[in-house]
């Protein structure tokens, strides 16, 4: 699956066989941050919510995948969230890039998918945005976080937020019943 990472194992040995004058191109060409989402990816396969799936379009692209949400309990209880995730080039200085792509009411995606989530804020006032020590393993279950009951029971006024009829059609036209 990890492509990527048997090609920066092989640039290595390269660095190894050769000076550093006559190294290739391609050595030169792997950034911090792919070597980064080489170590983290692999902690997030290991480390999955099984509520999630993580989807990589081109293996040799980790800095772009798709995470799929189906959670077990709660309200969102049979859905299925899509959210496509960007890691910029100075990643991990700045967060990802999260974005919603399934159509769904919550009290912390807009309508246009953007997500409330502390942890993707480059500066956050509460002191627990994003920080370089923070890996895509906590985007990840933070994600899945919103999907849960314990996370929307915190809400005060539950009851004022969510409509249950409202709710339920709301699912039916994301599982694509409508």
């Amino acid at each position: 699956m990890l492509t990527l990472a048997s090609k920066l194992k092989r640039d290595d040995g390269l660095k190894g066989s050769r000076a550093s004058a006559t190294a290739s191109d391609s050595t030169r060409r792997v950034s911090v941050r792919d070597r980064l989402l080489v170590k983290e990816v692999a902690e997030l396969e290991a480390n999955l919510p099984c509520t999630c799936k993580v989807h990589f379009p081109d293996p040799n692209k980790l800095h772009c995948f798709q995470l799929t949400v189906t959670p077990d309990e709660g309200y969102y209880q049979g859905g299925k969230f899509q959210f496509e995730t960007e890691v910029p080039d100075a990643y991990n200085m700045v967060p990802p890039k999260v974005k919603c792509l399934t159509r769904i009411w919550h009290p912390n995606i807009t309508e246009t998918g953007e997500i409330c989530l502390s942890l993707l804020r480059e500066h956050s006032i509460d002191g627990t945005g994003w920080a370089p020590t923070r890996t895509l393993k906590d985007v990840v279950w933070g994600l899945n976080s919103l999907f849960t009951v314990s996370m929307l029971t915190k809400i005060p006024n539950l009851k004022k937020f969510f409509c249950l009829p409202v709710l339920k059609i709301g699912l039916r036209i994301t599982q694509g019943n409508y």
